[in-house]
């Protein structure tokens, strides 16, 4: 056997010296470690030492000198404003990635077969490119409460105007000698009654100039009528000064919309609105009845919707969010509809498919793996939302849009910053976070494997 083993085969190969072990691409691997090193201190200076930091010191108490236990993670779920930020944070985990990615599948796929698809999808892409503060500057201004100001609230005024009665005259109301009265419950009423063929003054002040509806015209004068009582109710107040009580002058306004009413023995037998230069007339029934300016009159003009009060500023806030982050989830979805095989889709309407069901059908199955990493991007950076909410909410409505990034801040800086219960939370998140990853990293897996 010692001949054979001479004679028929190679010496066995000397093993190398352990410190002379080279890689599969020839790299020693002392060398390796050395040009790793430096990342690997990095990495471990600035993400596993915080991380492992932040474990440590959610065990601990306010002070950090004294041990508490799970107490501060129990805090986490017993705490209204903390349970608050986590349902929060569902709502933007589930509603805002979801959302975007719909939005941006339908931008890709509508926007595929037009000639001014490029030019969309950079207007829509546009928003990426403004840093958090400066979108949640602009959405603060665009759900500004006052109409003047607020684009959202300038939009629903106008839309509500529109179909609905306009803005009424809340501080409306006559000097003591005009000919009419208090008629109690927000009322006024004439001190006589009125009678067919004698026009009726219905003077009235405290109205500012600049709250007049732009269509009012100069009051006049109205004319009589057989058989109907007619009148006049204006501002009583000349601009500048100069008009004369009770009296219509040259440059006072009609009350555009006053209502107004014929009351006999407490009920109405009959009713008027005022046009734009404060006329109206009424049938022969008003005759020997007094007139009402009903409440309905004085109520406060519409302001609009309170979007960033506490039932609206959530979605207000996501919305905002969406309008930043829907350009990249059409670009990802867009680059993913390029790369789609079209003689599946050409083959899928040859047997008779319509667009709806190639869509359903044949687009977005193919597009699975490209929605999968917009959702599961999206649904990662929303964990961590901050800026928007910060910069967005307003001090009395922040505690309803709280999320579990800003009470973090607040828990570890804020005036009674207790930094115990701030490391809970970060744990907290990180624990969110860790499933969505492993998902991913699973997922890019199996997209590795085909």
């Amino acid at each position: 056997m010692t001949t054979a083993t001479a004679a028929g085969a190679p010496p066995p190969a000397t093993p190398p010296a352990p410190g002379n072990v080279k890689s599969v691409t020839g790299t020693r691997t002392w060398i390796a470690a050395a040009f790793l090193l430096p990342a690997l201190v990095l990495l471990g200076a600035l993400v596993v030492y915080p991380i492992g930091f932040s474990v440590y010191r959610s065990f601990f108490d306010q002070s950090g000198h004294s041990f508490a236990g799970f107490d501060n993670y129990k805090t986490l779920f017993t705490d209204h404003t903390i349970r608050t930020a986590v349902k929060n944070n569902a709502i933007w985990v589930i509603c805002a990635p979801t959302v975007a990615t719909v939005l941006g599948l339908i931008f890709a796929v509508l926007t595929e077969r037009v000639s001014w698809g490029t030019a969309f999808k950079l207007i829509v892409f546009m928003p990426m490119a403004i840093s958090m503060l400066a979108a949640g500057i602009i959405f603060r201004l665009v759900y500004e409460q006052d109409p003047a100001r607020g684009v959202a609230n300038a939009v629903w005024v106008g839309v509500h105007d529109t179909f609905s009665e306009s803005a009424g005259y809340p501080k409306a109301h006559p000097l003591p000698a005009a000919p009419l009265k208090d008629g109690g419950g927000g009322t006024f009423v004439t001190k006589a009654t009125v009678h067919a063929g004698q026009p009726v003054l219905l003077p009235l002040v405290g109205v500012l100039a600049e709250k007049m509806p732009t269509s009012a015209a100069p009051a006049k004068a109205a004319r009589s009528q057989p058989g109907k009582v007619t009148g006049t109710v204006w501002l009583d107040f000349t601009k500048g000064g100069g008009g004369r009580p009770n009296v219509i002058d040259a440059k006072e306004l009609g009350l555009k919309g006053m209502k107004i009413e014929a009351v006999k023995d407490t009920k109405v037998v009959a009713s008027a609105t005022a046009g734009a230069d404060g006329t109206f007339a009424l049938p022969a029934s008003a005759d020997g009845a007094q007139l009402r300016l009903p409440q309905s009159n004085f109520h406060e003009p519409y302001n609009g919707v309170e979007w960033l009060g506490p039932t609206l500023v959530t979605p207000a806030i996501i919305g905002s969010y969406i309008w930043m982050w829907a350009g990249f989830a059409m670009v990802l979805i867009a680059a993913g509809l390029a790369g789609l095989p079209r003689e599946l889709l050409e083959a899928a309407r040859v047997d008779g498919a319509n667009e709806w069901q190639v869509f359903r059908r044949v687009t977005v199955p193919l597009l699975a793996p490209v929605l999968a990493v917009v959702l599961v991007t999206l649904m990662i950076n929303v964990l961590k939302i901050f800026d928007l909410v910060f910069i967005i909410a307003p001090g009395s409505s922040q505690a309803d849009a709280n999320v579990l990034a800003l009470q973090l801040y607040r828990s570890s800086f804020g005036t009674e910053a207790d930094l115990g219960i701030g490391s809970a939370i970060a744990v907290l998140l990180l624990l969110l976070v860790i499933p969505v990853m492993l998902f991913n990293i699973r997922r890019m897996r199996r997209e590795a494997k085909r």
